[in-house]
């Protein structure tokens, strides 16, 4: 599905970037006063304006279209804490009408990663957000490591054509998708996954349930991760 050329293509520029992002995130790590849910600090700080994802391609969105909070996860399917935080976070999209979730690959941890990440991107391309919504939630909550053989039959077992899948995953227009995807996690300081984008800050690490639900609710309250 991805082959040592293409990961090297995907992924050369990345280093400076990592770099860059990581000292300015390092400025400041603890800008706000948010806490994980065993009450340890979250690390957390301001992003550059101009790093959004507006105009990113392959985006994944699930829940409201016309949402008053937006969070947007940078994951990677073999990343343990986006698997742990994987049903939490599809309930706030299931049991919340105005919250909207976007989805980025970060695919970091391995060619395995990388290799899912193209069979989302591809059924995403195929057949839309919601399909692919699927898939991403069954990768994520499935047993054992991801990679493309597992994304596969998972697309499979939802009806897609495998092979129709696969060859779209190998496309050019899909890799430019992973590349500029994990792109702009390195540019946003995002070396943990998963990360969060909210109201203008990055989150690194999964806060947990309940921390999650107060940094949405403030983020609805007050349009901040914590209110005055």
């Amino acid at each position: 599905m991805l082959d040592r050329r293409q990961l090297l293509l995907t992924f050369a520029a990345l280093p400076a970037l990592a770099v860059a992002g990581a000292k300015a995130a390092s400025d400041d790590a603890y800008q706000f006063a948010l806490k994980d849910d065993a009450g340890a600090p979250l690390p957390n700080y301001r992003l550059p304006s101009q790093l959004t994802t507006q105009g990113l391609p392959g985006v994944l969105w699930a829940g409201s279209a016309s949402p008053d909070v937006t969070l947007v996860e940078f994951f990677d399917y073999n990343c343990p804490f986006c698997r742990k935080g994987a049903k939490d976070i599809d309930g706030l999209v299931k049991r919340d009408p105005d919250f909207r979730l976007g989805l980025v690959n970060n695919a970091i941890l391995s060619p395995g990663s990388a290799q899912a990440a193209k069979v989302m991107l591809a059924v995403l391309k195929l057949k839309g957000p919601e399909l692919a919504y699927q898939l991403h939630v069954r990768l994520l909550t499935k047993r054992g490591p991801a990679d493309g053989p597992s994304a596969l039959d998972l697309a499979a077992e939802l009806g897609l054509d495998r092979a129709l899948v696969e060859g779209t995953g190998d496309s050019q227009a899909v890799i430019d998708m992973l590349r500029e995807q994990t792109r702009l996690a390195a540019s946003l300081g995002f070396a943990a996954t998963p990360s969060f984008m909210i109201e203008g800050v990055g989150i690194l690490g999964y806060p947990g349930a309940r921390s999650m639900g107060r940094i949405v609710a403030s983020a609805r309250k007050c349009e901040r991760v914590v209110c005055p």
